[in-house]
């Protein structure tokens, strides 16, 4: 290999090594490996970020479009540009480069009707950033048509375990995000190498930096946080022009032009006016009122610049230094080092706010008043922080900072009402966080099989709270059937392995009972981890399990069929028997199920990039990119993974090139 050319060494599991002699050409065959493993995918979304998917696939992509237009997302992208600094500027392109470079080698490898959206450019991959994170993410466009905030989608655990708790005595780190298992949520791992760095994580499919990595000396994992900092201003409006501290003010408006391809091949446009007040893009008008969408860190252009930045860092004060830029919008960081210490961070831009709590800022905010209107964001030193808590853990499931360890060491009072929601009982997995600190909490020293293992629990934390009880009332209560499902609970071993019995007639009990209130006894502030608990209406929680229990003998002949026949997970040609249940039932082994056609139900979001990482000398890791790394048609990488997932196993991560050489599939150079 010659002193400048580039190598990608690919795995039997269809992960990138990439081996770059600098910076430049290691973001060029990351480019390239994104798009041998998820090629179609790549030019689908990078079409729809531009805001031109109806012009290049028909009226389907219209709605897409709409939204990328009036959020401006296209014109922001080629302004973020301009302001990156010069060194990402050219990374950006050399990224973009790989992308077209591997399409002009490998034109069969790509649809034909997605080629019209090449070239692609660094300004593409910005915008596609922006709509993934920014509009998506930290605020939805089911929320912005329903004019509410809406539950999250992104769901995440995270640990950081301190050398005192750990087995070994070297700091261990969890990374687990939960996504949707398709489209830009998809994760990709990859290993990158070049002067100075030794990265390995995943980041989502199109970004060109690792959002979850480690590296020789330290690693860190993300967690969407319950931040609020996108809001919905209500204005008053006459004709063009809206009220503002008494005065009145003109609407800035232009317009934009979508082209739609026809199915014969030629274009209609649509024209669509936006308009504009100082709070943000107008989303919806009705006669004299209009709603305002007013989105933090539109005006901070460098988020993957920080990423890179927190991947090149080898210290807890260079990973601060990075975080401190804080150019990324939300996302908990949760971080361990070679150096022994543990971190968590409530990260992201807070707008300084006037006043208010946390829940008043999730409605519709009056817009006719400067005394609302927010427009700096708190600094990093202002936002909840544990570093090496005494007890040796720290933990994120998507909770409010002041759970992530316990006893707490973050008081909500100390920070503003509006930072978070200032009680776990208002958040919507709440089980799955006090599953989390009880899997946390059982051991008094871990190692890492024993954090594999215990992200591997699929045990329903609600059955703990409510089975005993309804087991025992059925028992007197109910008619034959009711008193079969009962006797198929007690031997139910409370989990959702494939073989567990009992867990499908749990599970559709539960989320049937959900609606009509399941608790007698509410989440209690003074009883954190253990409530609530209770049934809350006996009657209707015997008749509703006798009901659910005649449904689950008609479609599939027993009412303790077991877990792995009726929930499926498919990918590609794979379809395998789940395991993991849902979060929101206290399963820290996350999987959300949706019904299928054939009396089944599919996994359609969950568990997707996990990865467990031991700080000692050498660094033992495992992971698992659970659907496997590939979307394209033709590669055997399609659900590859399902099969160690569903038995509760990762597989051994490779950093040492010898060890790569040893599993190598392809060695590709560029």
């Amino acid at each position: 290999m010659s002193q400048n050319s580039t190598e990608i060494l690919w795995d039997t599991w269809g992960v990138p090594h990439i081996y770059a002699s600098n910076n430049i050409s290691l973001f060029k065959a990351f480019g390239w490996s994104q798009t041998k493993s998820h090629g179609n995918l790549l030019l689908k979304l990078y079409g729809q970020a531009r805001g031109k998917a109806a012009e290049y696939w028909g009226i389907n992509y219209l709605e897409s479009d709409q939204y990328v237009r009036t959020m401006g997302i296209p014109k922001r992208a080629q302004q973020w540009y301009e302001k990156q600094s010069p060194e990402m500027q050219t990374y950006l392109d050399s990224f973009a480069q790989g992308i077209n470079d591997y399409i002009q080698q490998y034109p069969d490898q790509i649809e034909e009707d997605l080629k019209q959206v090449l070239p692609i450019t660094g300004t593409d991959i910005l915008g596609h950033f922006q709509r993934v994170i920014y509009f998506h993410f930290l605020t939805k466009p089911q929320e912005i048509k329903a004019l509410q905030n809406l539950p999250s989608q992104a769901g995440s655990n995270a640990w950081a375990i301190a050398p005192q708790k750990a087995l070994n005595n070297h700091s261990i780190l969890l990374a687990n995000p939960h996504l949707p298992w398709s489209d830009f949520y998809l994760w990709y791992e990859a290993h990158l190498t070049a002067p100075n760095l030794n990265l390995y994580g995943a980041t989502l499919v199109g970004m060109p930096a690792l959002a979850i990595g480690f590296n020789d000396n330290l690693g860190w994992t993300v967690t969407v946080n319950p931040i609020d900092n996108a809001d919905i201003y209500k204005l008053k409006l006459q004709e063009e022009n809206y009220q503002f501290n008494g005065e009145t003010k003109s609407l800035k408006q232009e317009i934009e032009s979508i082209k739609i391809r026809q199915p014969d091949g030629s274009f209609t446009e649509l024209q669509i006016g936006i308009k504009q007040s100082i709070h943000g893009v107008i989303i919806e008008q009705q006669e004299n009122i209009g709603y305002a969408l007013r989105v933090a860190g539109l005006d901070r252009p460098e988020s993957l610049e920080q990423l890179w930045n927190m991947g090149q860092a080898q210290n807890l004060n260079q990973f601060e230094t990075a975080l401190q830029q804080l150019q990324l919008p939300l996302f908990n960081i949760v971080y361990a080092d070679k150096q022994d210490n543990i971190m968590y961070v409530f990260n992201g831009l807070i707008p300084i706010r006037s006043q208010g709590n946390w829940e008043n800022w999730g409605g519709i905010i009056s817009g006719d008043t400067s005394e609302t209107l927010w427009e700096n964001y708190h600094e990093y030193e202002q936002l909840p922080r544990i570093v090496n808590p005494e007890n040796g853990w720290l933990q994120n499931t998507n909770d409010p900072p002041w759970t992530s360890t316990n006893p707490p060491m973050l008081n909500p009072e100390d920070f503003p009402p509006y930072f978070a929601p200032k009680y776990l009982g208002q958040v919507t997995d709440i089980l799955r966080s006090q599953r989390s600190i009880e899997l946390l909490t059982e051991s008094d020293q871990l190692s890492l099989e024993d954090v594999i293992n215990k992200k591997f629990s699929s045990k329903l934390l609600i059955s703990d709270r409510l089975l005993d009880i309804l087991i025992s009332t059925t028992k007197a209560l109910a008619n034959p059937i009711g008193i079969e499902a009962a006797e198929v609970l007690d031997k139910w071993d409370r989990q959702t392995n494939p073989d567990s019995r009992g867990a499908v007639l749990f599970m559709l009990w539960a989320t049937t009972l959900e609606s009509k209130g399941l608790f007698s006894k509410p989440w209690n502030p003074e009883t954190p981890l253990d409530t609530p608990t209770g049934l809350a209406d006996i009657n209707t929680a015997v008749a509703v399990l006798e009901g659910i229990a005649a449904q689950v003998e008609l479609l599939y002949g027993s009412l303790d069929v077991p877990w792995g026949e009726v929930v499926r997970m498919r990918i590609g040609e794979q379809d395998v028997p789940a395991r993991g249940g849902p979060g929101k039932l206290g399963s820290f082994q996350v999987l959300g199920i949706q019904a299928a056609q054939d009396k089944t139900f599919q996994v359609v979001f969950g568990d997707s990039f996990m990865m467990a990482v031991e700080f000692s000398d050498p660094i033992q890791a495992q992971g698992l990119t659970v659907y496997g790394n590939a979307t394209q048609p033709n590669s055997p990488h399609r659900g590859d993974q399902l099969s160690l997932y569903q038995q509760g196993k990762m597989r051994p991560i490779w950093r040492d090139r010898p060890m790569v050489e040893q599993n190598l599939e392809l060695e590709e150079i560029l």
